[in-house]
């Protein structure tokens, strides 16, 4: 009963604030005032527009409601919208990172020296990005396919046979098959572990980041702790850890196929320092062969210079002061 009396207040209320203000009365064309009914006086209710579009055309009703949410504006929120575009850019300078990487490993892949010597592991470029693993990898087995080492072992077992190192092996072709075989092996096992295992796994940059200017002794001293002294692939240094482990680890391996006299711990131990020494003599060669070219080079200009000024009939050694006074 209650909410029967709010309703039908709540009805005159809007009655009251909405109907025409003409009475109950009805003015008639001769001019006499008649009283009008309630029914006749209140309107009809407006027919819904709605209904009538239904009934005029109930297809174009389907066709809107199912327009309409394609045509609801998207909603994200701007954090969203923002955060995806930081994660795309991220990827884009991950992206460009990496393909900047690849393009130095590619020129450090054709340097040699003296046309002959792989440098693969070399790159003068201090600021050189890091390399994946994955590189690392892939300098790794360029290197040890390369014709190179497989030359330098052949090199090393001619002279093995002809010192007759490890007796054991004997001599003959037999003798010197063994000594290169062991020789390449030793030089795939320790480079395996030094240059792509170990420094993937301890996040070392396996190659020699050249100095190439300053003082003779400062770049002679820098091409001798490359041995033991390497960058991170974070941008800093410290010790050499997968250089030496590694040499030390393809040395130990080397005990399966050597003589049972050289399997030793004293004899592991001294043929992976004696990799390590090799190493430093390499990398001294990689520092200092870029200035022996630029020395070569310009002696070949000067000898050139005074070949054709002795063509051209002039001294070499005359002094301008001297060709005045004349």
């Amino acid at each position: 009963m209650r909410f029967c009396n709010i309703v039908i207040s709540s009805t005159a209320i809007f009655a009251s604030a909405f109907l025409p203000h003409t009475g109950l009365y009805a003015q008639q064309a001769d001019g006499t005032a008649t009283m009008a009914s309630p029914v006749q006086q209140i309107p009809e209710a407006p027919t819904p527009q709605i209904e009538i579009a239904m009934s005029a055309n109930p297809q174009s009703l389907q066709q809107t409601q199912t327009q309409t949410p394609a045509q609801t504006p998207d909603q994200s929120s701007p954090s969203s919208s923002s955060s995806s575009q930081s994660s795309q850019q991220q990827t884009d300078a991950q992206k460009t990172q990496k393909e900047t990487a690849a393009d130095q490993l590619k020129e450090q892949e054709t340097q040699r020296v003296a046309g002959v010597m792989a440098t693969f592991n070399t790159t003068r470029n201090r600021d050189a990005l890091p390399l994946s693993s994955r590189q690392k990898f892939q300098l790794f087995f360029k290197g040890a396919f390369d014709p190179w080492p497989f030359g330098l072992s052949a090199f090393v077992a001619g002279i093995g046979q002809a010192e007759d190192s490890t007796p054991e092996w004997g001599g003959g072709t037999e003798g010197y098959a063994k000594r290169f075989g062991a020789g390449y092996t030793d030089y795939f096992m320790g480079n395996f572990f030094g240059n792509a295992v170990l420094p993937s796994l301890l996040h070392e940059d396996p190659r020699y980041f050249q100095k190439g200017s300053g003082k003779p002794i400062n770049r002679f001293l820098w091409a001798a702790s490359s041995t033991v002294w390497c960058k991170r692939d974070k941008g800093g240094w410290g010790p050499n850890y997968a250089n030496v482990g590694g040499n030390l680890i393809g040395s130990a391996i080397g005990r399966v196929y050597y003589p049972a006299s050289d399997r030793t711990v004293s004899s592991t131990i001294s043929d992976g320092l004696t990799v390590s020494a090799e190493g430093i003599v390499g990398a001294e060669v990689i520092e200092f062969w870029p200035d022996l070219v630029r020395y070569h080079e310009r002696k070949k200009a000067e000898k050139q210079a005074r070949a054709m000024n002795a063509a051209n009939g002039q001294k070499t050694d005359a002094k301008p002061e001297d060709q005045t006074q004349k």
